[in-house]
């Protein structure tokens, strides 16, 4: 195994990238190629994976190749391992050697047929947004000594922090732009509101009433009629059919 990845670390490399973005997903992978690459030596090679805890079943949601989904598979097909128990019960969870470790006997004979003798689960603290971990799987047996499992633990929190941000940026994004669109529309049903106050000479609630029959009547939204109206206010001289 090679040493540890510190100082530089991968997950400060793609932080910008995550800024630069709004797709985690792509950060995810890249973030599971750069574990995989970095835990790697010439004859030593390592997966990961990012699995996500659903009500009904888990799902893997990054991975540093094909493989590394086609790994993560075993232990749903067992529905238990180390990476789903590390999500689950938020503990790091170590299996040194996949065909000795008495925990998933039958989960271990699986992986070990598929060339993984060693496998870890990280848990993702996404702060009750999802129950989350990273997968990380060799084909070597101990391949990991406590200096790299703390390594990848910190990698694993700074990923966390980051993905917790992004979640909550995403959110953001999500209600500010629920905003501007119900004030865009209120200032169209304002404007449509005063156009039938100047057009039948009544006050701003019978004006507002006869919006939502014309809405009610022709089956469309109350800002859609709104907006037809103010559109064609705009073009000229107001030709409606919105009577007192």
């Amino acid at each position: 195994m090679t040493d540890p990845p510190t100082g530089g670390s991968p997950v400060a490399q793609l932080q910008d990238q995550l800024l630069a973005t709004e797709d985690i997903t792509d950060f995810l992978n890249d973030f599971t190629a750069t574990m995989a690459q970095a835990l790697s030596t010439d004859g030593d090679e390592v997966w990961c994976a990012v699995t996500l805890l659903r009500p009904k079943r888990s799902t893997t949601v990054a991975a540093s190749s094909p493989h590394a989904e086609a790994l993560d598979e075993i232990q749903y097909h067992y529905g238990d391992g180390p990476c789903l128990t590390a999500a689950r019960e938020h503990r790091l969870v170590y299996v040194r050697d996949t065909r000795t470790d008495p925990r998933w006997p039958a989960y271990g004979q699986a992986a070990a047929e598929a060339g993984i003798l060693s496998a870890l689960g990280v848990p993702m603290e996404l702060g009750g947004e999802a129950a989350a971990g990273l997968d990380v799987y060799a084909d070597t047996p101990n391949a990991y000594d406590q200096a790299i499992l703390e390594v990848i633990r910190r990698q694993v929190v700074e990923v966390s922090t980051i993905l917790r941000l992004a979640v909550r940026l995403a959110r953001h994004r999500d209600t500010e732009a629920d905003l501007q669109a119900a004030m865009a529309s209120r200032t169209t049903i304002d404007l449509a509101v005063g156009i039938v106050m100047g057009q039948n000479r009544c006050t701003q609630e019978k004006a507002f009433e006869i919006l939502r029959a014309a809405s009610s009547h022709r089956n469309i939204k109350l800002r859609d009629v709104a907006a037809d109206l103010v559109a064609t206010v705009g073009k000229g001289p107001a030709s409606t059919h919105f009577d007192a």
